[in-house]
């Protein structure tokens, strides 16, 4: 009895296999029909990811180090305090052995990090540093066109 079923099975396992095969009986090509749509979108995508990865290029700026400690929990203050004053601001938070470093900005020039540096100094006086890094630079937003 075991082996009928074994045998039902591996035939029906077959038979299945074969009923995916596509056998195109008019000739020996195939014709896809597709909305033409599909062509702009995939052209759109191309150009977001493109632009997204323009963006994401570093490029050569500013940022403003606003505190360097071996305390985490300091640092972790810092920085929601600086998130909070400055939501338009990228806030990095990064570690490098025993120091906990904060930094604020993308400034593509040095007179734009100066002037956020001096309203920094007030609220963190144990110093406030101007740091020539990688930032990301975003260009300005083009106007999206939509699809019609």
């Amino acid at each position: 009895m075991k082996k009928i079923v074994l045998l039902c099975v591996i035939v029906f396992v077959a038979f299945m296999s074969k009923a995916q095969t596509v056998v195109d009986t008019v000739g020996s090509s195939v014709y896809v029909v597709k909305d033409s749509r599909l062509d702009l979108l995939v052209k759109k995508k191309a150009e977001i990811n493109k632009k997204a990865a323009e963006a994401k290029r570093p490029t050569k700026g500013f940022r403003i180090q606003v505190l360097n400690t071996t305390d985490r929990n300091q640092a972790l203050a810092a920085k929601s305090k600086l998130l909070t004053l400055y939501p338009d601001q990228k806030t990095y938070l990064m570690y490098q052995a025993p120091y906990f470093k904060i930094r604020i900005g993308n400034f593509v020039e040095r007179a734009e990090a100066d002037d956020l540096k001096k309203e920094l100094a007030r609220m963190f006086p144990t110093g406030v540093f101007v740091i020539p890094s990688d930032i990301e630079y975003k260009a300005p937003p083009e106007k999206e066109e939509t699809i019609k």
